[in-house]
């Protein structure tokens, strides 16, 4: 993602366009390079717990969603102990758990539409879980799991004593005025991470946060010790600007994301190369090349076409690849219709032809 995603055409991006500095109407004279940044920066730890409607004890900030969930698995999870993760997922997921030396056990998503197979996730919880790890809305395919369903995910955890954690920094796309959290169901069995990255552009900020309750709170805190003790205040300053505007950023984000959505869909609707679920939300989707080597199509859109989309090994989908659609309209538009001259070129390579649209059915 760092090394190879710097294209002409760039479609590897999951988050929404970068919101500069100047609309945030933020001026030097704010800022201060040093500030009261203890376990947190009060207006930000208040900030996250009034837009949440959380207990301000029960927020975490964190650099990033990435941090936010490394810390939620650290402080639910001892080294040795075990957790139940989704399959396929985010890779980070399983490097971080991996790192502090968890053993990690897979439950299913559904191959056609990435549900989550609830009797799955039954038969393979032990005594021994700890946590069950999903993303919501699903990363790399934009599912997204409703709170009945997370529901049954919590009673099952519950019934051998695990935690449920969840990665909602995709959820944000869903534009609620209100957001809903997994940790509302309820504040001692579900773990929440999250941040300002995907939905708002507001990645450069490194403004994350976990939701838990205040034990598990505060063993965060001291674990965060070790890793980010002390954090860049202006960051903090300007997040807090953010917060007071974020109605505003997302109305223009939405907008734009509406737009791209139209021309995504019409996009792999004209292919008769690929097949896909089509996510209700979100501004990724993991389309499923029919013939040929993903990675072998990766290299040649990025050599010959100089564009970028994701390999789905990266999410344990090799047959996929992820396509982000979150940058503005202007790049969009050209970079969709680099992607068809690569895939005419990738059939015509692999003794296909480019042939013509189809609607998907």
């Amino acid at each position: 993602a760092k090394l190879r995603s710097a294209s002409k055409y760039n479609l590897a991006t999951s988050a929404m366009s970068a919101w500069p500095l100047r609309d945030l109407g933020i001026t030097i004279a704010e800022l201060e390079i040093n500030g009261p940044s203890l376990y947190g920066y009060g207006p930000l730890n208040h900030a996250i717990a009034s837009r949440y409607r959380v207990p301000v004890e029960c927020v975490v900030a964190a650099a990033g969603t990435s941090m936010a969930n490394y810390l939620a698995l650290a402080a639910v999870v001892n080294p040795g102990e075990e957790i139940l993760v989704e399959h396929p997922t985010y890779e980070l997921l399983l490097s971080a758990a991996e790192y502090l030396g968890i053993k990690v056990r897979r439950f299913r998503r559904d191959p056609v539409d990435f549900a989550i197979d609830l009797d799955d996730l039954a038969r393979n919880l032990t005594p021994q879980t700890k946590a069950v790890v999903l993303c919501n809305l699903h990363n790399p395919t934009g599912q997204f799991t409703d709170d009945n369903t997370l529901r049954a995910i919590g009673g099952l955890a519950k019934n051998v004593g695990a935690r449920v954690i969840v990665d909602e920094v995709y959820r944000e796309l869903l534009w609620e005025r209100q957001p809903r959290s997994a940790f509302h169901l309820d504040p001692e069995l579900f773990v929440s991470t999250n941040s300002l990255t995907k939905a708002y552009g507001l990645g450069g900020l490194r403004c994350g946060w976990v939701l838990a309750s205040s034990d598990l709170a505060q063993r965060m805190w001291r674990i965060n010790d070790l890793h980010g003790s002390t954090p860049a205040h202006p960051g903090e300053l300007i997040s807090v600007a953010a917060f007071h505007q974020l109605n505003e950023i997302a109305d223009k984000q939405h907008q734009l994301l509406d737009t791209n959505h139209a021309l995504l869909k019409a996009f792999l609707d004209s292919r008769n190369d690929l097949d896909y679920y089509w996510p209700d939300f979100g501004a990724i989707v993991a389309p499923r090349l029919k013939h040929g080597d993903v990675n072998d199509f990766c290299d040649l859109f990025r050599t010959r076409f100089d564009g970028t989309v994701v390999p789905g090994h990266f999410f344990e989908m090799p047959r996929h690849f992820r396509i982000g659609i979150g940058l503005p309209t202007g790049q969009i538009a050209p970079a969709l219709d680099q992607l068809a001259r690569a895939l005419d070129a990738y059939q015509l390579l692999n003794g296909g032809s480019a042939s013509p649209p189809t609607a998907h059915a």
